[in-house]
């Protein structure tokens, strides 16, 4: 198919900071060759270093006949439960990518299954694997999320979000035991960190 649209997240198993979702559409008649073999490069962006990434962020945005970024704050994804606000995002990324675009589009999520698209969904099992799509959807939105949470770290000093960008790591469970948490942290999410401080 021509249009082929991915959607994946950043985030989602994170102890502070947002949930971002972000969403490619390719146009694979208007793809040139040279993009094309470039692009062999995605996978999910777990898979690459975070050079790999911030090298292959740049190249999605100009291959990509569109690109949709989505974010959650931590106080909404309190409120609302971190699946929903998960695939609340997924769609509402996959919704503004293809909004408007005439014909057929090929839509395709990581895993998850979302309704209330005007266009049918793929659900597809590992597909930031197999899906060029999907795969630089994986790569917007962890680029996204880490500039921001090392960003952050300037305003909340202490935490070391620019190492960990908010997952759960050693030094961040040792840096909430010694400090507590900040407004980025997660309440709702049940972890050992939260719970040795009796949140």
């Amino acid at each position: 198919m021509r249009l082929v649209a991915g959607a994946d997240e950043a985030g989602r198993g994170s102890l502070a900071g947002p949930l971002v979702a972000a969403a490619v559409m390719f146009d694979y008649e208007a793809i040139s060759t040279r993009e094309m073999r470039a692009l062999r490069a995605l996978n999910d962006s777990k898979q690459h270093t975070s050079e790999a990434r911030d090298e292959l962020f740049p190249l999605v945005l100009r291959s990509a006949a569109r690109v949709a970024v989505v974010s959650r704050c931590v106080r909404g994804i309190d409120a609302r439960g971190l699946h929903k606000t998960n695939l609340a995002a997924l769609r509402d990324a996959l919704s503004a990518v293809t909004s408007g675009v005439p014909g057929e589009v090929a839509c395709l999520l990581d895993g998850f299954s979302v309704s209330g698209l005007e266009r049918p969904v793929r659900a597809i099992v590992d597909g930031d694997a197999t899906s060029a799509a999907i795969a630089a959807a994986s790569i917007v939105a962890k680029v996204t999320r880490d500039r921001f949470m090392r960003h952050a770290d300037a305003e909340h000093p202490g935490w070391s979000f620019a190492e960990h960008v908010g997952y759960s790591t050693p030094e961040h469970r040792d840096a909430i035991m010694r400090q507590g948490i900040s407004p980025l942290h997660r309440l709702s999410f049940q972890s050992l960190a939260y719970q040795q401080l009796a949140l």
